[in-house]
């Protein structure tokens, strides 16, 4: 089943993805040829329109297929490969380039203003951000798992044991803030900077307040990094309560935890290129497959975050200035819209097969990975 798990998602993820282009193709008046969710041999097609809907048989992608998309520049003009045809005075499978009509211009990707086609290629990207605070505002409104302040330890020889908070005793406020979730606590003392600060807590129904100074401590963040920070001593008992907001606070409770997720995905890439995250943590196919099928196991909530956070990879890595994604052509694009003139057929050709290295080599090391991971660690 993890497997079946792994193409609902990768599935969904991909025809947003695509959609995204389809929309905003159609919308600035460019004919999509094909829009394919997959790819490799064709397994089912229907042709509505000028459109050809595909299901294809390898489900690790997908594609929209533009009229003019394959345009080149010669003499100033932007031309297009048509259709091949031996009626046309070559042989058959040989491409007889001429230059488009004005008709055909019209409806030409590459003959449209720069701004639209900036727009079109954002649109990939965006759709799975969007989809991403869906989600996220979704599972506000249907109910988030969120741990309580109730304390669990209050760590021997530390400040707030010192100053008399027990185990048991439930934290309502710091300086008179009231505070309902456990993260915020941690994100209030760390904000004090070792300034005293004044806890009110619940012990037995009753309201108490301790006047506690935090203390300097070290301690690892998520990529492994040592941080200085502030704390109290105190563990969470690990208490969970399900909390419900309505359209209005889930609407700012999503997008604040899109943004999170958002900020963490782009810190994730550029830790990696400073080599802080190590290059074995990068995982592929196998990997998504197998978290898809412990989150589908963990409930339809955990599930939709999961595919959240895959949505906002996927968002996130598209945008890449990286030939090949559609980062790579936002980036010929904006420079074409500065120096107004198209980034020279050469040099682009010659970055996308840089760029197609780049990410073939970052698909084997994520398989490889994955084997490593799943396979031959299990058999040590």
């Amino acid at each position: 089943m993890t497997v079946v798990y792994a193409i609902i998602v990768l599935g969904i993820l991909i025809f947003v993805h695509e959609l995204g282009h389809f929309l905003l193709a159609k919308m600035m008046g460019v004919t999509v040829e094909k829009f394919s969710l997959g790819f490799g041999p064709k397994l089912f097609s229907k042709k509505v329109g000028d459109t050809e809907y595909l299901l294809s048989a390898l489900p690790l992608g997908g594609y929209v297929k533009m009229f003019g998309e394959a345009g080149f520049i010669e003499g100033g003009e932007l031309h297009h490969p048509p259709e091949t045809s031996a009626t046309e005075g070559g042989e058959e499978g040989t491409p007889i380039l001429r230059e488009l009509t004005e008709e055909e211009k019209s409806r030409s990707f590459y003959h449209k203003p720069v701004g639209a086609r900036i727009a079109i290629v954002m649109a990939g990207p965006v759709f799975n951000l969007l989809f991403a605070w869906f989600i996220f505002i979704l599972l506000c409104m249907t109910g988030v798992p969120t741990v309580t302040t109730k304390i669990g330890e209050a760590i021997t020889d530390k400040p707030a044991a010192r100053a008399g908070i027990k185990k048991g005793d439930q934290i309502t406020a710091i300086d008179g803030k009231p505070i309902n979730h456990w993260e915020q606590i941690a994100e209030t003392v760390t904000a004090s900077k070792g300034k005293p600060l004044a806890i009110t807590i619940v012990r037995e129904n009753l309201p108490h307040t301790f006047t506690i100074t935090p203390e300097p401590r070290t301690s690892k963040n998520l990529f492994g990094e040592k941080v200085a920070g502030y704390a109290i001593g105190v563990a969470s008992a690990g208490d969970v309560v399900t909390e419900h907001y309505s359209p209005f606070q889930a609407v700012i409770k999503g997008s604040a935890q899109t943004w999170k997720v958002i900020d963490l995905t782009a810190l994730s890439f550029v830790k990696m290129v400073q080599r802080v995250v190590p290059m074995d943590s990068v995982g592929g196919p196998i990997m998504i497959a197998k978290m898809a099928g412990e989150q589908a196991a963990a409930g339809v909530a955990n599930f939709l975050a999961f595919m959240a956070l895959l949505s906002i990879n996927l968002g996130v890595l598209n945008l890449l200035p990286v030939p090949v994604l559609d980062g790579g052509h936002l980036l010929f694009y904006f420079i074409e819209l500065i120096f107004r003139r198209p980034v020279p057929q050469k040099f682009r050709e010659y970055a996308q097969q840089i760029g197609m290295a780049l990410l073939l080599g970052l698909m084997v090391l994520a398989f490889y990975n994955d084997i490593i991971r799943y396979f031959v660690s299990r058999q040590g």
